[in-house]
This record gives structure tokens, C-alpha cells and sequence, in this order.
């Protein structure tokens, strides 16, 4: 194995991939990041290549923003040329984004190995565009490292053969983990130790005016009990001011730095989220953690974790608020392996081959 190419394109791809390459870099192995630009947004990228401490990309596509269709094509289209003058010997994808499938069906064509980092998770809700992402990735990997043990047995079920697969742990944890002492010592002015945090950014919420209503009324009405810190992004802040909606007892920021959003779930009594991500960290942070989804692809985060899913019911939403603010939230254990660890035996399997 000697040379490796990464490619990200979305601010979760970027917590991802920074352990991978630092690990893979102490074992010597030259490596190059390709930035597809499916996230242009500074706050939603380019802060991320600093916090994390990888490499400014040696190559970006600037593909920008598109329907699902237009993006994956764009970034095949200018993707291919790349592969075939750097032939590296493995591409390694992360996630489930429009940059993740359209690298793997471009590779596949050439061919170029694969390797899948998050590999074997699925919410079975093909309505969801990261769902058939993530299928369609597994499908065309040749390395399949997965964060937990139903990954590995969703892959069994769909016929991957079992020598491609490895349970390596969440590498969102290795960064995690690196990071809590920088999260830990930041403050940000103006806010209480105790507050509940919120994210937002899924079509299925914020693209249904009625339904985005419904989620900014459930917060409000506890926002005299409690201080919310609603991070926004560009998409739902879009949808807010096409809606008209007056936003009141919420506290709206703009997208944070990685470190500044992690300190801020460190300190808070709950986090209200339809991200993927999220569920992950605050499992590990032992956060109560209210999923806005009807199905999540990272069930361990329910199972063992502190995750509860409420769906579009927003009155569950409130009497879940109701008891984690009454002293009651759900207790939760950390999924074995995630012990900051992961990126290294995903270092330890390619260089084995």
C-alpha cells in the first residue's frame, strides 16, 4: 500500500477522515485529499481542515451546491480525471453523501479499489437519498469497515462476503476523543452551563412548512425553562425566511467550528437533532439526545446509547423534553469500540493487504 486517496466532501466526511489520515501518515503512506466542494459554506468546511488539523486539500472539484442527480454527476464527471492521473492504490470514501457514491461508482468503472468507512449502516427508508448512498457504496466497496455489529450483520444479509467486512469502531469518535480537552476549556460568552442545543437541516423538517412550524412552536414553549442554542443551517435558515416565521426564546447562530459545537453538547442537558452525527457523540458524551426522525441508521444509538426517536410527533417531543428537564433522561452505555481507536485498525487492515 503506498499511496492512498481520500475523498470528502461534507462537514461530516471531515471529522471522519482526519484520524484515518493522521493514522495512516505515522505508518509513512503517501496520501491525497480531494475536496469535492459539496459543502462550500466556510463554516460548514474549510474552519473544519484547521480544527481537525488535516492537510489543506491538495485538489478541489468546487462542485458546489445542486439537486442530488446534478451533484453526483459533477462530481464524477470531474473526479475521473483525478483517479486516473494519481492510480492510486486504494480510495478511501466516508459516509453517506453525494461525494461518497459518486467516487465509488467512478472508481468502479476505472477500477480502482474502495474502501467504505462507515460501512453496513441502513435506517431501511429508501426515501431517504443517504440510505441508497450507502447502499449503493457497500454494493461497489472492496473494504467494508463498519462502526458496530449491525453493520456487520446488515452486510451478511445483503450477501457482501464476509473477508470484505471490518469492524473497526466510529472513527467521529476518534476525533471525538482527540478533542474534548480543546472542547473542553472553550466557553462561548453569553451562555449558561445548562442549555439544550439544537440542529436542523433534514428536507423532511425543514423543507415541510407545516412541519417546521410545528418543531420551532415545541421549542419555544420551553424556552422560558430552559436556554436553546439552535446552531442553523444554511438550508434551514433559508426555509425560516421563505416561511416568515418570527423566532422567539431561541438563540440562532450561524454553523460553529467543530470545537465550539462540541463544547456546546458537553455542556448541555439535551441535544434535539435530526443529524446522523449527533446521535454518535452525544451517546459517547452520555447526552440525552432527542432524534427528530422515524428511523435512524445508527440504531445502536437507541439500543445501548442515549438516543430516543420521536419522529414528526411533536408532542412526544415535548413530554421527552418534559422529563429529561424533570431529572429523568434516558442512560445510555458507549458501543464497544468506540474507544478512539477505530482510525488505527482501519491504518492496520489496509497495510496488512
Amino acid at each position: 500500500m503506498r499511496h492512498i486517496l481520500h475523498v470528502v466532501g461534507a462537514r461530516p466526511n471531515f471529522v471522519k477522515a482526519a484520524p484515518v489520515i493522521r493514522a495512516l501518515g505515522r505508518r509513512g503512506i503517501r496520501q491525497t485529499l480531494v475536496h469535492t466542494g459539496q459543502h462550500f459554506d466556510r463554516n460548514m468546511s474549510d474552519v473544519f481542515f484547521t480544527e481537525l488539523e488535516i492537510p489543506e486539500p491538495e485538489i478541489n472539484l468546487g462542485v458546489g451546491t445542486g439537486t442530488h442527480a446534478a451533484q453526483t454527476a459533477e462530481i464524477m464527471r470531474r473526479f475521473e480525471p483525478v483517479a486516473l492521473e494519481h492510480k492510486p492504490d486504494i480510495v478511501l470514501v466516508y459516509g453517506d453523501v453525494n461525494s461518497t457514491v459518486a467516487a465509488a461508482l467512478v472508481c468502479s468503472k476505472l477500477p480502482l479499489p474502495v474502501g467504505h468507512v462507515e460501512a453496513g449502516l441502513r435506517s431501511f427508508d429508501r426515501t431517504m437519498p443517504e440510505e441508497i448512498n450507502r447502499m449503493v457504496t457497500d454494493r461497489l466497496s472492496d473494504f467494508l469497515f463498519t462502526p458496530s455489529e449491525d453493520g456487520d450483520t446488515n452486510l451478511l444479509q445483503e450477501g457482501v462476503a464476509a473477508e470484505k467486512i471490518h469492524r473497526v469502531g466510529n472513527v467521529m469518535i476518534d476525533s471525538l476523543v482527540r478533542l474534548l480537552p480543546a472542547a473542553r476549556s472553550c466557553k462561548r460568552n453569553g451562555f449558561p452551563n445548562r442549555l439544550a442545543l439544537v440542529t436542523l437541516h433534514r428536507p423532511s423538517n425543514v423543507d415541510d412548512r407545516a412541519n417546521l412550524k410545528s418543531i420551532l412552536e415545541s421549542l419555544t414553549s420551553i424556552g422560558d425553562r430552559i436556554d436553546i442554542v439552535f446552531p442553523v443551517h444554511p438550508r434551514t435558515r433559508r426555509r425560516i425566511a421563505e416561511f416568515g416565521f418570527s423566532i422567539q426564546k431561541l438563540h440562532l447562530l450561524d454553523p460553529l467550528p467543530y470545537i465550539e459545537f462540541l463544547s456546546l453538547q458537553m455542556r448541555a442537558a439535551v441535544v434535539i437533532t435530526d443529524s446522523g452525527g449527533i446521535q454518535e457523540e452525544t451517546t459517547y458524551l452520555g447526552v440525552p439526545c432527542i432524534t427528530l426522525r422515524k428511523n435512524t441508521e445508527r440504531p445502536v444509538t437507541v439500543t445501548l446509547g442515549t438516543n430516543v426517536l420521536v419522529g414528526e410527533d411533536t408532542d412526544r417531543l415535548t413530554a421527552e423534553l418534559d422529563n429529561i428537564l424533570a431529572g429523568n433522561p434516558k442512560k445510555g452505555t458507549v458501543p464497544r469500540l468506540w474507544d478512539g481507536c477505530a482510525s488505527e485498525r482501519i491504518a492496520d487492515v489496509l497495510l496488512s493487504r
